[in-house]
């Protein structure tokens, strides 16, 4: 497997480009199912995930091609040939069960293996299915795989989620496109990966209202036509790399970002001493003085602090001047790379779903192991500020979710390149 060797190499200065966003394009994909007509994307992010999407697309007739130096994935549903979601393809991803909704919408059954995904806590299907036999459909679990029919056709109905989950607010919201009568989802994900998908879907002749809000309204359709939409920036990309010249020092512009995509981030990064500024390409970033102050984080949905940014955040707060109080709250075990850190020097103390983090004076280059996507991510953070060299090995997770790490790295001053594997 690949591995990362990062040389901690002082402050940081440039500009990052940020790509369009994995979990938004991994979403909008599965909504060319809904219709026979084209639906192509730009902005599409070159990533592991998204290949994997394409191949699971394809296994049930769906021509996908596209993805060259202009990231555009041109995607058509007209011969959709296979109702069935293999597990071979699915394990490899959670977003996978997204296509469980349009399939079922469109084409009245579907079959879709349980999905898989990062070993970040169960994050079971309940709520997808609640919602979707609320609309009609009957699903029995067998050996491992959903199968989901509506005989009678989808009927539109009021879903009160248990929990703001923005994966079955994606997948009801996509059947309910297609569903007779009208259907209103409340207490639903506010995420911008949901009002992008609200935006594309009214461009293929949806009718959504209030998404952004916690409540929903679709109109169902009869048919769905074609459309070319734009993915939107990558919010977890963008704070990511927000937190390279926190960590390092330094100064970067994030090309594409907008603060609207990650305000109780900002917040955050203000009250550390961190300044976020907005300018006609992006947002510049930099430290306020030589040290970061200590803060207190509790992971919530949209339009709270992301728990996908909650490893890179450990990883800034591993220096901070104090003691700081990372709570999350979305996911059990995504706490993994604490011990990792802790090889680097970190003094990181997990509870359950609590992690006290005392800033050191200085982390220390070591051999470490990626748990998963954003812990490989906060590992390499951590090493842009640690002295000597750190090796992240299983960078594979890395791949899924990070188009162009190093290099996007090594432009703004970064000494880190990968090693291949032989």
């Amino acid at each position: 497997m690949d591995s990362i060797l990062v040389t901690g190499n002082g402050p940081l200065s440039g500009q990052i480009p940020i790509a369009g966003a994995k979990n938004a394009c991994l979403t909008l994909m599965p909504a060319t199912l809904l219709s026979e007509e084209p639906l192509t994307l730009t902005n599409a992010p070159r990533l592991s995930d998204i290949r994997t999407m394409t191949e699971l697309l394809q296994s049930l007739g769906a021509e996908v091609s596209g993805l060259q130096d202009g990231q555009v994935l041109a995607m058509s549903s007209h011969d959709v040939n296979n109702h069935v979601a293999d597990y071979d393809i699915v394990r490899k991803m959670r977003a996978s069960n997204l296509v469980l909704g349009p399939m079922l919408a469109r084409l009245g059954h579907a079959v879709v293996s349980l999905p898989g995904g990062c070993a970040i806590g169960a994050r079971p299907m309940d709520l997808h299915v609640h919602g979707l036999e609320a609309l009609g459909a009957e699903i029995e679990l067998r050996d491992g795989y959903l199968h989901a029919k509506a005989p009678g056709g989808l009927k539109g109905a009021v879903i009160n989620f248990s929990f703001a989950s923005v994966g079955a607010t994606e997948n009801v919201m996509m059947a309910a496109t297609l569903a007779k009568g009208t259907t209103v989802l409340k207490n639903a994900a506010r995420e911008p990966e949901i009002v992008d998908l609200a935006t594309c879907l009214r461009k293929m002749g949806a009718q959504i209202d209030g998404d952004g809000t916690s409540e929903i309204t679709i109109q169902g359709v009869d048919r769905l036509h074609g459309a070319t939409h734009p993915v939107v920036t990558d919010r977890i990309e963008l704070g990511t790399y927000m937190l390279a010249p926190a960590i390092a020092g330094g100064e970067v512009e994030l090309l594409g970002g907008r603060i609207d995509l990650v305000g109780a981030f900002c917040e955050k990064l203000d009250a550390v001493g961190v300044a976020v500024e907005e300018t006609e390409k992006g947002l510049k970033v930099s430290r306020r003085g030589d040290q970061i102050a200590a803060v207190n984080v509790a992971t919530e949905p949209f339009p709270g602090f992301p728990t996908d940014l909650q490893a890179q955040m450990m990883a800034l707060l591993c220096t901070a001047n104090g003691t700081s109080v990372l709570e999350e709250r979305i996911f059990e075990n995504r706490f993994m790379h604490a011990p990792e850190l802790v090889r680097m020097g970190a003094q990181i103390d997990v509870q359950g779903g609590t992690a006290t983090v005392t800033g050191v004076d200085r982390l220390k280059g070591a051999p470490v192991m990626a748990t998963d996507l954003r812990a490989s991510v906060s590992l390499i953070l951590a090493a842009l500020a640690a002295e000597g060299e750190t090796v992240v090995n299983r960078v594979y997770h890395l791949d899924r979710g990070y188009e162009n790490v190093e290099r996007k790295l090594q432009a703004v001053g970064a000494k880190i390149e990968r090693i291949k594997s032989r």
